[in-house]
C-alpha cells in the first residue's frame, strides 16, 4: 500500500460549549452545541513498511525517533509520545510503518488542535488496516482514547467538527449523541468571523473538570450558568434553521457571558483586553473558543471593520489566525 495521507479541520464553537462533556448533557437535559469546522489542519502521513521497524515524526514537538518494533515503542516512556502511543495500543498494527503528524492549531489553543489530529489518525489507520468506522465510532473512540492519555474528562464536538466538516448541530440526549450538517450561507460566514490567538495556552481538561465538579456538588451558581449556556445555544439552533444570521452577535455576546459566569477561569486579562479592542475597532459578537483560559477567541464583525480589528490586535502581539470555512464539498 502506498503512503495514507489524511487531512482534518478543527473547529469553532458556535454555543453549547463544555454541554459536550458527559454527564453535564445528562444532567441538563436535552441540548445542543454548535460548531464549525475551519482551516485549521492537522495531517497525517501513513506508510505501511514490510519490517516491523517502525519510524514516528512528531512534527510540531520537533521529534523524531525510531524504534525495532511496537512493543519497543509501546515501552518507551518519552513524554512526546503520549498521543500516538494511546492510538497504537488501540490499532496494534501487524506490521511497521512511518507515521508523521503535523498541525496548524496554536498549541493550547482551544480549537480542538489535538481531537482533530486523532481523528486523522484514526481515519490513517482505520484505512490502511481496512477497519471501516461510522462517525459515532469515530467520535466515541478518539473521547475514549483522549480521556485516557490526557486523564481527564473529554467532550466530543471536536471530533465532530473534525469528521463531519461545515456547520455542525451537535444534539445530547439521553439515547446519547447524534449530529447532522446545517446548510448556512459560508460566504457570510467567512465575510464575519475572525479568529485571534491570545499567545497563551489553555488547558480544557482543567476548566471542564472544575465545572462538573461543582455542577456534581449542585453549586447553584455554576447550574444556572450551565442551563443558560443550554438556552442561548437552544436560540442559537433556531438562528440557524431560520437563517437568521444578523442574531448571531447577540448570542455570541451571551454565551461568551454565560461562559465566564460558568466558571471564572475561562477569561484572563488577555481574553479581556481582547474583548475591549474587539468592541473599540467595530465588532459586533466576541466568544472565547473551547474552555478559554487562554487559546483563541472568535470576533464577529463586519468586513470592512476586520483590517482596523487586525491591525489593533497586532499592535498588542496578538495573532490574527487566517481562517477559512471548511465543509463536505471542499
Amino acid at each position: 500500500m502506498s503512503k495514507i495521507i489524511v487531512k482534518s479541520p478543527t473547529r469553532v464553537d458556535l454555543a453549547g460549549g463544555t454541554l459536550d462533556c458527559w454527564p453535564l448533557n445528562s444532567i441538563v437535559g436535552k441540548c445542543y452545541t454548535i460548531n464549525v469546522s475551519i482551516s485549521i489542519f492537522t495531517e497525517v502521513q501513513l506508510e505501511p513498511k514490510t519490517t516491523s521497524e517502525i519510524h514516528l515524526d512528531i512534527s510540531d514537538l520537533d521529534y523524531q525517533k525510531s524504534f525495532s518494533n511496537l512493543q519497543e515503542l509501546l515501552s518507551c516512556e518519552d513524554p512526546e509520545l503520549v498521543l500516538v502511543s494511546s492510538h497504537l495500543k488501540y490499532w496494534q498494527p501487524k506490521q511497521g510503518f512511518s507515521l508523521k503528524t503535523s498541525s496548524q492549531s496554536p498549541v493550547g489553543g482551544g480549537l480542538g488542535g489535538s481531537s482533530s489530529l486523532s481523528v486523522s489518525i484514526i481515519k490513517a489507520f482505520s484505512q490502511w488496516l481496512d477497519r471501516p468506522m461510522t462517525g459515532d465510532e469515530v467520535v466515541r473512540l478518539a473521547s475514549n482514547v483522549e480521556a485516557h492519555f490526557l486523564n481527564t474528562p473529554t467532550g466530543t464536538q471536536d471530533y465532530i467538527g473534525a469528521f463531519s466538516h461545515g456547520l455542525n448541530l451537535i444534539t445530547y440526549d439521553y439515547s446519547g449523541l447524534s449530529f447532522e450538517l446545517l446548510d448556512f450561507d459560508k460566504q457570510h460566514f467567512e465575510d464575519h468571523l475572525m479568529v485571534v490567538y491570545t499567545g497563551k495556552s489553555h488547558h480544557s481538561g482543567i476548566n471542564n473538570w472544575q465545572v462538573i465538579k461543582e455542577v456534581v456538588e449542585k453549586d447553584k451558581k455554576t447550574l444556572e450558568a450551565l442551563h443558560g449556556i443550554s438556552d442561548v445555544s437552544t436560540r442559537f439552533k433556531q438562528v440557524c434553521l431560520d437563517k437568521a444570521w444578523d442574531k448571531i452577535p447577540g448570542l455570541l455576546n451571551e454565551e461568551n457571558d454565560m461562559r465566564v459566569k460558568l466558571s471564572s477561569g475561562f477569561t484572563n486579562p488577555e481574553i479581556e483586553d481582547l474583548k475591549k479592542i474587539s468592541f473599540d475597532n467595530g465588532a459586533l459578537g466576541f466568544k472565547i473558543c473551547g474552555a478559554g483560559g487562554g487559546g483563541c477567541i472568535m470576533i464577529w464583525a463586519p468586513k470592512n471593520s476586520h483590517e482596523g480589528i487586525k491591525q489593533a490586535c497586532q499592535e498588542k502581539k496578538y495573532q490574527v489566525l487566517k481562517v477559512k470555512l471548511v465543509t463536505q464539498q471542499d
